[in-house]
């Protein structure tokens, strides 16, 4: 989903910079819910 809205918004652009640090955040929780999964 990150990366479709990165190409709307426009790649190389402000946009595109805030939707990348989006798509990395959602990675990172994704991850971390996996982990917790995981434990649990």
């Amino acid at each position: 989903m990150g990366y479709v809205a990165g190409a709307g918004y426009g790649p190389g652009g402000v946009g595109g910079a805030f939707t990348n640090t989006g798509a990395i955040l959602v990675l990172f929780i994704l991850l971390v819910i996996i982990t917790k999964t995981f434990l649990l």
